[in-house]
């Protein structure tokens, strides 16, 4: 077979040419709340020229996401669309010039929109491939959190064995992250939770601090009285002043969101504007001290560059899940049909880790 100029197609998971398969998808029609989400069937589409298509087999719920059905993530498309920031899928159709050992095999991939759907029709450079001693909900889990937390702990803040480093919302699907790869890095943890949380917290490696505590900020310090080597900030808000002073003399922040400004009225762009121009006036100032907003799509101008990057880093966090290093944290695993129930439940701050959608 000539595979630039065949196109190989089969639906694995039910036995059916990929054609006869509808796809059911996830449809953010406009700010909705969470039981507002559609969700509806369409005619399956064949992969374009080096185009693969995904039968999802876990498609993860984001901060993103919930970001988006507000209408506040910074560049989200214009309403509808269908949302799911990564998943995990079996290939079941390729497009021409993907080679035809492709077929069958799963993969990991960052999205961005699109990807809670029962078939995601990606580019095949894009892919990760998936360990096969790994499960794929669990593998979800690492995706856009190990990619995002990967890459700010070694890649920004270069954390080091005998650092020191504080995680907020160490709970979630980033920050449970974060803390177990900082610890594996040989760092020393303390992640802000809510009370509830603590036990959890603790478990994988952190000490835990109740961020509703009046004395929060006496807390922190008192855990670190030279100051953290590196924070890590997914609150955003006037919050971000205190993680930054709680910086050492060559600490560096990186701030990854606004999740204190989720909920408010106005602008979008806005709370990360007005971030920006925080974190430069801090890099304006002597000291050594560091402040970065890390986006996970910087870079992507050079897509080659930003590809290998991107494979290097999720293929490093893969292989700590297969080896049992990372413990994977599935908050709860939920039908695709009942993606609102999902939506509801990953917005409530009950869980810790990730909630993930399943076919």
């Amino acid at each position: 077979m000539d595979d630039s100029q065949s196109r190989v197609s089969a639906d694995t998971t039910s036995g059916t040419p990929l054609g006869a398969t509808p796809v059911t998808e996830a449809v953010l029609p406009g700010i909705v709340e969470p039981d507002g989400i559609q969700v509806r069937t369409r005619p399956a589409r064949p992969a374009g020229p080096g185009q693969v298509v995904l039968a999802m087999e876990a498609a993860g719920v984001s901060f993103a996401e919930q970001q988006m059905r507000r209408g506040k993530y910074y560049d989200q498309p214009p309403f509808p669309f269908v949302p799911g920031y990564d998943l995990i899928g079996r290939a079941v159709d390729l497009g021409r010039g993907v080679p035809g050992e492709v077929l069958g095999r799963r993969f990991a991939v960052l999205t961005k929109t699109g990807a809670w759907a029962s078939h995601v029709t990606v580019d095949a450079g894009d892919l990760t491939e998936v360990p096969d001693a790994v499960d794929s909900a669990d593998a979800e889990t690492f995706v856009v959190n190990g990619i995002t937390a990967w890459q700010m702990l070694h890649r920004l803040a270069k954390v080091r064995p005998g650092h020191t480093v504080l995680v907020h919302g160490a709970n979630g699907g980033v920050g449970s992250t974060l803390v177990q790869l900082a610890r594996i890095a040989g760092a020393r943890v303390v992640g802000t939770t809510s009370a509830k949380h603590h036990d959890a917290v603790r478990a994988l490696g952190a000490v835990p601090v109740d961020y509703r505590a009046a004395d929060m900020d006496a807390q922190l310090r008192a855990h670190a009285p030279q100051g953290y080597d590196a924070v890590f900030d997914h609150v955003g808000g006037e919050g971000i002043v205190a993680s930054y002073r709680l910086l050492a003399a060559k600490g560096t922040l990186v701030s990854y969101g606004s999740a204190s400004t989720r909920d408010v009225e106005g602008s979008s762009k806005a709370p990360v504007l007005k971030l920006f121009a925080r974190l430069a006036l801090w890099n304006a100032l002597p000291g050594g001290k560091g402040a970065h907003f890390y986006n996970i799509w910087a870079g992507r101008r050079r897509l080659d560059t930003f590809r290998a990057k991107l494979h290097t880093d999720l293929a490093q966090v893969l292989a700590l899940l297969a080896d049992g290093s990372l413990v994977p944290q599935v908050a709860a695993r939920v039908p695709l049909t009942e993606v609102g129930e999902a939506v509801r439940l990953a917005e409530s701050g009950t869980v810790v880790g990730k909630v993930v959608l399943v076919p």
